[in-house]
């Protein structure tokens, strides 16, 4: 398959134009993080590989490609073929740009938790784009995980350190990258420690494999590459962490990450605050923040989901003048209609979010919710919806409010609605009705009251 231009490849001969995009993949920059090593008090050297230079802006350029070389040397991708791929966003722009270079086509499979930039980005370069609930098991995506990712540079950060890498960390997703880097160092030097960062709900780090919002990481059961006998330790990272952490380091460093590259540094500096002031730890920065502008970078979307506090008196106020936060009361999607009216009887409430599972719940495990009132109405019309599950009668879910947003917002919304979610660090944490911000006002009236007797 010849792909060349002879005349334009003597012409170029002796610069350093690269033939195509697909030559500028791969050799990308190590950088040490200064200023959050300052800021951590950490003794080590902690250094950051720069994948962002890749020309799809991140490390799955490296195994898109080889990828598609495989299947072109094993003769299973021909000229003008088709791509199909699931994928959270990285691996498919590396296919993408791969594939409008050799001229393929490209359809691509997305989960709903997905920020709209990568939907944009994948369709930017031409290719089709599928958009599927992520709070459903999964199909088996055979074509994508039975593929090892293939990694090249394994040497590149050898050299770069000069052999003196002591602890390298990376988030965990197929694995093709830990377990990759991990067989290389080890071979290098048997003492260096490798580290995966992972979401706290991922199987790898002890979790249910739930749904949680970092995206590209973690899993809810183990691939194939997965190789625990190459990782020194799994460290468990929550979506708060990894968020807070990526604002914190583009911020302070001006190394715009994504979610997942703050759950890797949250890693790291858990593992460079116990290293020895000669050792150098490595952390793999897998993308760009650019991807992740409406939802890690947008505070309107953080404060929602509980990861940022807006103000002082917040709705987490209204929720600490009812004493010690009641646990999430819930329905079952398959539970009856005569069982969701027993558990509003028996407290005393009006509204119950239905979600699937059991409690911590994740926010996309939310999948509706019943009003006494609406049941009442309905088991008028017909009283054997008492023993119908309630999925097949619940409303939409009720609108979300994060603990730290402002009381106002939390006004004006039940204006609207005859409750809200609470959210705290993206999970349900309890339903915020009407009667909870009377009483609300009642406590600063009668603290007021007593300042001023």
């Amino acid at each position: 398959m010849a792909w060349g231009n002879d005349a334009a490849d003597i012409r170029l001969h002796g610069t350093d134009i690269a033939e195509s995009v697909i030559d500028l993949i791969g050799n990308t920059p190590l950088v040490r993080l200064k200023r959050i090593s300052e800021i951590h008090d950490i003794p080590s050297v902690l250094t950051m590989k720069m994948e962002t230079t890749n020309p799809g802006g991140s490390a799955k350029d490296r195994p898109a490609l080889e990828m598609i070389l495989a299947a072109e040397r094993e003769g299973l991708l021909l000229p003008g073929g088709t791509l199909v791929e699931p994928t959270s966003g990285n691996t498919g722009v590396g296919l993408a740009i791969v594939a409008a270079q050799r001229g393929y086509r490209c359809v691509f499979v997305m989960t709903d938790k997905v920020a709209p930039e990568k939907v944009s980005l994948l369709r930017a370069y031409g290719a089709e784009v599928v958009v599927c609930p992520v709070a459903v098991p999964p199909d088996d995506p055979t074509s994508y995980y039975k593929v090892a990712e293939r990694l090249t540079f394994e040497l590149k950060v050898w050299k770069q350190t000069g052999g003196r890498i002591t602890h390298f960390v990376a988030g965990a997703g197929t694995c093709g990258t830990i377990t990759g880097v991990a067989r290389y160092l080890k071979q290098q030097n048997p003492n260096v420690k490798v580290i995966a960062a992972d979401p706290d709900a991922s199987v790898f780090s002890g979790g249910s494999g739930r749904p949680y919002l970092v995206e590209g990481v973690g899993e809810d059961f183990f691939p194939a590459a997965w190789a625990p006998e190459l990782y020194d330790d799994v460290i468990a990272i929550s979506d708060e962490e990894s968020f807070l952490t990526a604002r914190q380091v583009s911020r302070e460093e001006g190394i715009l990450i994504g979610g997942s590259g703050g759950m890797a540094v949250a890693a790291a500096i858990k593992v460079a605050k116990l290293a020895k002031p000669d050792d150098i730890v490595v952390v793999l920065n897998p993308d760009s923040g650019r991807g992740y502008l409406s939802r890690v970078f947008d505070d309107n979307w953080m404060a929602n989901y509980g990861f940022l506090r807006e103000c002082d008196q917040c709705v987490g106020a209204v929720l600490d003048t009812r004493g010690e936060t009641p646990a999430l009361l819930y329905v079952n999607p398959t539970h009856t209609v005569r069982e969701a009216i027993e558990v509003m009887r028996a407290n005393n409430i009006s509204q119950l979010p239905v979600c699937k599972n059991t409690p911590p719940f994740a926010a996309a495990e939310v999948a509706g919710a019943v009003d006494e009132l609406e049941l009442m109405e309905a088991v008028y019309q017909d009283p054997s919806v008492m023993a119908m599950a309630v999925e097949k009668v619940m409303g939409p879910k009720l609108p979300t409010i994060g603990v730290g947003q402002k009381v106002s917002l939390a006004v004006d919304m039940l204006d609207r609605s005859p409750a809200l979610l609470t959210l705290s660090g993206g999970r349900p944490l309890s339903v915020l009705t009407r009667s909870d911000l009377l009483n609300y006002f009642d406590v600063l009236a009668t603290e007021n009251e007593r300042n001023n007797g």
